[in-house]
């Protein structure tokens, strides 16, 4: 991989080193940067030194002198305890700073940190990413950015480690905007793989070779490509968790809701992985919303 680090961005506290968050270390490391990680899991923190990396002990610890802070959290109030909480690093981090989010959260709760942030000069970035584990170890994950021109231009570096779609969606907030309305897609284009292949199976018909026909044509889709086998295969081994999903439609419900929209296609998507949850499937992969068609089709 293309070295990237440069004079002024060479070293990143990394805060959170989940299944995403770990292939992105890699990533930053294998591109020349100096990696500092923190994690509260036992488990997280012996995959770090098995992989090499330098462990902090604290957030403080993680976060002194380095030029850069990426955040990979798994929902809003941890990233307001880690930048703003007691024992957390907003009041100790120097003016200038840059925090580069990549958890994906509410986009009003990563604008009001950003507010507080502010008033010590430290410079935040949102940056949710799209693309799941493949694309956090190969590093070509998707991207989307809110902050200001300055924040966006200085995260390059360490963005261009870790992905190869990076999008500037404009003000603090709107990447999360942008991550919203990627899960919206994505969950409703899973159902409609499930159901469209549930009436497949019903009918009789070849599964593979109605999955290769549509990739021929106006329906063919990432899901279909990639997740599209799995789901013909009966396969609901974990990649992104249902648990996950169903957090990120909630985000965005809730920006429905403060906007007074109605949504029916999220509104189906979030029921049916609420249906999955309900019977004991949240932390299989998003794919197996499929056995919830299985149910809803007595086809189990």
């Amino acid at each position: 991989m293309t070295e990237r680090a440069v004079e002024g961005m060479s070293s990143v506290a990394f805060i959170g080193a989940g299944v995403m968050g770990r292939p992105m270390i890699a990533n930053l490391r294998k591109s020349g940067f100096s990696v500092k990680a923190f994690d509260l899991s036992p488990v997280a923190v012996e995959n770090l030194r098995s992989d090499g990396v330098e462990v902090a002990e604290t957030l403080a610890d993680a976060v002194e002198g380095v030029d850069a802070i990426v955040t990979m959290l798994p929902d809003t109030p941890h990233v307001q305890s880690v930048l703003l909480g007691d024992g957390g690093i907003g009041n100790i981090l120097p003016s200038g700073m840059l925090v580069i989010d990549m958890s994906t959260i509410s986009a009003s709760g990563i604008q009001a940190i950003g507010e507080q942030l502010a008033k010590n000069g430290v410079e935040l970035l949102d940056a949710p990413v799209s693309g799941g584990v493949k694309g956090a170890i190969g590093g070509t994950l998707s991207i989307m950015c809110g902050g200001s021109d300055v924040a966006f231009e200085r995260a390059q570096p360490v963005l261009s480690a870790m992905g190869t779609t990076i999008t500037h969606a404009g003000k603090l907030g709107m990447g999360q905007v942008f991550k919203m309305c990627n899960q919206l897609m994505v969950g409703v284009h899973i159902q409609a793989m499930c159901e469209a292949f549930a009436l497949c199976r019903a009918q009789g018909a070849d599964l593979d070779l109605l999955r290769n026909t549509l990739m021929g044509g106006a329906a063919a889709s990432w899901m279909l490509e990639n997740l599209g086998p799995q789901v013909i295969a009966k396969d609901d081994s974990a990649g992104f968790r249902i648990d996950l999903q169903l957090k990120d439609l909630r985000l965005a419900g809730e920006a429905a809701f403060e906007k007074g929209l109605a949504l029916p296609g999220l509104a189906m998507a979030t029921a049916l992985y609420l249906e999955a949850r309900a019977h004991g499937e949240g932390s299989n992969g998003n794919q197996a919303m499929f056995r919830t068609y299985d149910r809803l089709t007595n086809q189990e």
